[in-house]
């Protein structure tokens, strides 16, 4: 008797402790409590080590205002967008709230001397990214979520082993779970050679100090202070189609020049801090530039360090915003409860919602819980695609002709919520129709879902989506 009524408190105590520190985030606590209620004990040591831990997140936090605050003394010469009416066209004319939540949700303002070039697929992505690695005088700074010892990653290696040795600062920074297949030889050639290399939260550091679950989901490469890239691209050879199972990779990428790059750097720098410990500074690393192009883009990142979970933040606001289209392409389609909402309520008020989703998954467990989102989406009006041309893996989302925005954050919980992620909002008409016909040549690609037959798919299906949606907060 006196086991039994332990163990119920403990019991008790678990489901209490699971309540109270996860009380934001409802959708999360549900998936908790379901494995701890099937695994007991388990499930709560499962917990411990692996979900978000609140005092973690805070001291997190702390630290990466103060590096913001630091550096941003140094970027007072960029061309900074202050008033809406400073707004390229009248596209936000009407749009003052809108414009007001951009300006307060992202620690990188809105700036006004840019120039990007958008890139579609491993191919054009690689040869611009490399070209510009291989041209670098004093630093090259990449930032990737994966990277392999494969003949992408081999190339990546020899063109980081070059610059180090013509006397150029090269740094990487990869993800301890992204790239926990990276040889250690492949690291230990690259510092050999003097190039500074440091994993982010390395699996068993992060597993001890509960911090599994901040994962840095960032791609980023800098060169020279003066050219930037960010979007859905690592370094492997699946991303140039060689994944047999995948097949063709679509996907998109954004070079940047201009005052958006000091934003790139500024979140490289607060990166290797927090990795390595080092802190850069100096004007060659945020060196004057010209301003040859008036393109207006924000840099927007979220993640443990920050207060707020501003792409989720933007995301919504922007999706409320719309008046006459909402486009969405993301490889995981998991949504936070007040996207799903928005989304429905812009679609059945008028606006014409189109998301593109995999038809071939990288993972079943994803795809099973993305179509648990695809029923009452229709039933709402909004119109999902799958795409058959391969894999999509691109992160792009257009709101009428305001803004459109490209990055690395996916649908899903875990961008939205957990790791560390980049997105560059773009508010130039011609990148934004740019943008809108790869989309449209997407579209070309995919297999718009029926309501009607989707209703009719199996019921073994159906439970496989329910389960998988119970659990979506954390996968």
């Amino acid at each position: 008797m006196i086991w039994a009524l332990a163990a119920l408190l403990i019991f008790i105590f678990q489901i209490a402790t699971i309540l109270v520190l996860e009380h934001r985030h409802p959708a999360k606590t549900i998936a908790w409590l379901l494995i701890l209620f099937a695994l007991p004990i388990i499930g709560f040591v499962m917990y411990y080590f692996l979900a978000q831990e609140y005092r973690r997140r805070r001291s997190i936090r702390r630290r990466g205002v103060y590096m913001s605050d630091t550096l941003r003394k140094a970027l007072l010469r960029c061309k900074l967008i202050h008033r809406q009416s400073e707004m390229q066209g009248n596209r936000f004319a009407e749009q003052e709230r809108l414009y007001h939540i951009l300006q307060n949700i992202s620690v990188s303002p809105i700036t006004g001397c840019n120039e990007t070039t958008v890139l579609v697929n491993g191919e054009a992505t690689y040869e611009a990214m490399f070209a510009a690695i291989a041209s670098a005088r004093h630093h090259v700074h990449v930032e990737s979520y994966t990277i392999r010892h494969d003949s992408v990653g081999q190339q990546l290696k020899e063109l980081l082993l070059a610059r180090a040795r013509a006397g150029v600062e090269v740094r990487v920074i990869y993800d301890g779970i992204g790239s926990v297949e990276l040889s250690d030889k492949y690291v230990e050639e690259l510092r050999l050679a003097g190039v500074e290399i440091q994993c982010f939260l390395p699996p068993r550091i992060a597993f001890f100090e509960k911090r599994m679950n901040f994962r840095n989901h960032r791609k980023i490469i800098v060169v020279d202070g003066l050219v930037g890239f960010l979007g859905g691209i690592n370094f492997g050879e699946e991303y140039v189609g060689g994944n047999p199972k995948l097949g063709f990779w679509r996907d998109t990428h954004l070079q940047l020049r201009g005052d958006a790059v000091y934003f790139l750097q500024e979140v490289f720098i607060y990166d290797w801090w927090y990795s390595s410990k080092k802190k850069l500074a100096g004007s060659a690393y945020l060196p004057e530039h010209s301003c040859e192009s008036l393109e207006q883009v924000q840099i927007v990142q979220s993640g443990p360090n920050m207060r707020d979970d501003a792409i989720l933040e933007y995301i919504f606001a922007a999706v409320t915003a719309a008046k006459s289209r909402i486009y969405m392409t993301t490889p995981y389609f998991i949504p936070d409860a007040s996207i799903l909402m928005g989304l429905r309520t812009a679609a059945l008020g008028g606006v014409d919602v189109r998301i593109i989703i995999p038809y071939v998954p990288d993972t079943k467990l994803v795809l099973m819980a993305s179509l648990s989102y695809v029923e009452e989406m229709l039933a709402a009006g909004v119109r999902i695609y799958r795409y058959k041309g391969g894999f999509v893996h691109a992160k792009v989302i257009i709101i009428d002709e305001l803004l459109a925005s490209v990055g690395t954050a996916n649908m899903d919980m875990r961008s939205l919520f957990s790791n560390f992620e980049i997105n560059a909002l773009l508010f130039d008409e011609m990148a934004i129709e740019r943008l809108e016909a790869d989309f449209m040549n997407d579209l070309q690609s995919c297999t718009e879902v029926s309501l009607a037959e989707f209703r009719k798919r199996p019921l073994k299906q159906k439970v496989a989506e329910a389960a998988a949606r119970m659990l979506s907060p954390l996968l």
